[in-house]
């Protein structure tokens, strides 16, 4: 089994981006006789049914764990090995036991064991076995399969079994597996040799979760709650999934009570706060968004330039401005959630004074129009973002705006991802990340390496780093957690503090709203770029209670 370290594009940006609602639109105007014509349906469970209808942006099917779906351990239909375990958001979950009976132990160096539960069924009758976790993991790295999601593999170089009741997971160097070992495990007999995409389990899931799928149309999926899992039994006994990709649609129908819940971005989430019956829930996120930079413009492959920009950008004013406050500055894909992995003085204040200092020693001087000029050079650039994606257009305006005061000219143009890829080179990107948030490595390794053989093109578009953080970022990931790799990871942002390969932004919160029909759940925990009502409240689902 081949180790994959780079998070391909397809999932990086394209894949994820169809898995996550459009962030951000104007606030929400209601058309009264629109709201009179949804308030006779009704998702309320009054009655005491115990269902609740969804509207997510997300597109439904494609259920499939090594086609992204459940990929961190969270899904009504699979589970991992192990799952996130947090009280909330606000830190990185604990990785407990879900499908394994014990976490992990280390047998020998290099090796961990796993007992698995000996009562598990999937929704098809079968009993799991260690034979279904190694078709799974093997399936990863087959090329035939080409996985979205072969990242999710990390350091692991085999699973083995271990009489059918265990697994052995080897690693390279010293990294704990915990971290990869969220992926859902499918039956060993529905893997197939074909791209994960087209798999029938994608439309007709087959895992151990506490639901099943029951019906599955363009608009709408049911799942139920399976009377033979092997954990609780769950209350809630159906939950209904609307496809319904309009934001304000969205808002409309929690407003009249046609669907329980729904993600919302986050200003339009802000707008219903004070909606009678309607509690608007906040998770955070090691989501960030970033303005990668190309190495073909003479300016952007300047460091000073980079620098003096990461020093032109008001984060905190973003953040409240476009995110409506329902977020927090980035300096570095690293957020303050990884604890002592975190760097304070590795932060950018805003300084525009020094950003047109830099600029000036840099040789980069203001022309008649206001840009600079460097010899035949200008300061100017064409910065992309996902033409349906409202919240990258509006943080491009935002940032464009920014490195206007000291002389740079930033064009924001819409563009679809084919035209992207083809113009990393001469343009500039904003980017989206921290989809595996569950190990640290994964917020920062193809972000700040330099490009490698098979590196998404996505990852580090400009190229732009060094020997030193190359090593770094080497020695970091081969490492067991513990004081010295924290403290690795500390010495990764100061270094990219001094010599800067793109601007980050923000890392955004995901916001949704909940109709309060007496329903007690688990808070939201540390959320992944892909999001959608598969998280927020609902991604426990067992966890609701009345």
């Amino acid at each position: 089994m081949s180790v994959h370290t780079h998070v391909p594009s397809s999932f990086d940006v394209r894949h994820s981006s169809m898995r996550t609602s459009r962030l951000l639109c104007p606030a929400l105007v209601l058309v009264p006789a629109l709201v009179l014509g949804l308030a006779g349906c009704t998702s309320s469970d009054a009655g005491g049914t115990g269902q609740i209808v969804l509207a997510d942006a997300v597109e439904l099917g494609g259920y499939n764990p090594l086609d992204g779906y459940g990929t961190l351990g969270v899904s009504p239909l699979y589970e991992g090995l192990l799952r996130p375990s947090a009280a909330d958001s606000s830190r990185v979950p604990d990785l407990v036991p879900a499908l394994a009976s014990e976490p992990p132990r280390a047998v020998s160096p290099g090796v961990w064991r796993l007992p698995l539960r000996e009562d598990v069924r999937f929704s098809d009758g079968s009993a799991l076995d260690s034979a279904d976790v190694v078709a799974t993991y093997r399936a990863l790295t087959d090329p035939a399969v080409a996985s979205s999601v072969s990242a999710a593999i990390g350091p692991i170089s085999e699973v083995a079994a271990e009489g059918p009741h265990a697994v052995t997971v080897h690693v390279t160097g010293e990294a704990d597996p915990s971290p990869y070992l969220l992926l859902g495990i499918v039956p060993s007999e529905k893997v197939e040799n074909r791209p994960a995409a087209d798999w029938d389990i994608g439309r007709h899931p087959v895992g151990t979760g506490p639901y099943r799928l029951e019906s599955l149309q363009p608009d709408q999926a049911v799942f139920v709650a399976r009377e033979d899992y092997w954990g609780s039994a769950p209350a809630l006994k159906k939950v209904v999934y609307t496809y319904t990709p309009d934001d304000n649609a969205r808002a409309q129908r929690i407003v009249s009570g046609e669907v329980s819940g729904a993600n919302l971005p986050p200003k339009l989430a802000n707008s219903l706060a004070d909606r009678s019956g309607v509690t608007v829930v906040d998770a955070d996120s090691a989501d960030w968004r970033s303005v990668s930079l190309p190495s073909q413009n003479a300016f952007t492959a300047d460091v000073a330039a980079r620098l003096a920009m990461n020093l032109a950008v008001d984060r905190r004013a973003l953040v409240d401005d476009v995110l409506g406050g329902r977020g927090a500055p980035a300096a570095t894909p690293i957020s303050a959630v990884y604890g002592e992995n975190y760097e304070p003085a590795a932060q950018f204040t805003v300084d525009v004074a020094r950003a047109g200092t830099i600029l000036d020693r840099a040789g980069w001087v203001r022309g008649p129009s206001g840009v600079r000029r460097r010899g035949g050079d200008k300061a100017e650039f064409t910065l992309l973002y996902p033409a349906d994606d409202t919240l990258r257009r509006d943080l491009a305006v935002a940032f464009a705006a920014a490195v206007k005061r000291v002389g740079i000219s930033v064009d924001p143009h819409g563009a679809s991802w084919d035209e992207t890829e083809s113009r990393l080179a001469d343009d500039a990107v904003l980017l989206a990340g921290g989809e595996f948030l569950y190990r640290i490595d994964s917020q920062v390794y193809s972000a700040l390496h330099t490009r490698t053989p098979g590196a998404s093109p996505f990852s580090n578009p400009g190229d732009f780093g060094s020997p030193e953080m190359d090593r770094l970022l080497e020695q970091a990931r081969a490492s067991a957690p513990g004081p010295a790799n924290e403290a690795r990871y500390r010495e990764i942002q100061r270094l990219y503090r001094e010599v800067p390969s793109s601007v980050f932004l923000a890392f955004v919160h995901h916001t949704y709203a909940v109709r309060d029909d007496g329903w007690r759940y688990d808070p939201p925990v540390l959320e992944p770029h892909a999001h959608g009502v598969v998280w927020g409240p609902w991604w426990n689902l067992p966890s609701w209670r009345r």
